[in-house]
């Protein structure tokens, strides 16, 4: 995948990311600068999304630790135990904001 598909997929992912904390019933600012995705929750705490462009990754910060997606097939998957990014990142923001967050990937 070239530099440029590689960023208008992940970038897509970042708009999706972005409109699903939107939508949530939970308290989750959203703040996004260039190809980095900030989450901030009630109590301040952050997650962040980034795109690590040379690595073709999509890498997470979250509460929960360190996290790195690599797209395999149709689904970005963390490259240690192979969970699907959306899945893992509701997990991470329903821990941190104390309510459930449920990030689902859009068409």
């Amino acid at each position: 995948m070239t530099e440029s598909e590689f960023l208008a997929v992940a970038e897509r992912v970042l708009d999706q990311l972005e409109a699903a904390a939107e939508r949530s019933d939970a308290d989750i600012e959203c703040e996004r600068s260039g190809n980095v995705l900030a989450l901030e929750f009630e109590d301040r705490s952050k997650i962040i999304v980034n795109l690590q462009t040379p690595m073709q990754e999509i890498w997470v910060a979250a509460r929960a630790g360190g996290y790195h997606f690599r797209l395999v097939g149709q689904a970005w998957r963390d490259t240690r135990d192979d969970s699907e990014l959306f899945a893992a990142l509701s997990l991470y923001a329903t821990q941190q904001a104390g309510e459930a967050v449920n990030f689902t990937p859009t068409a």
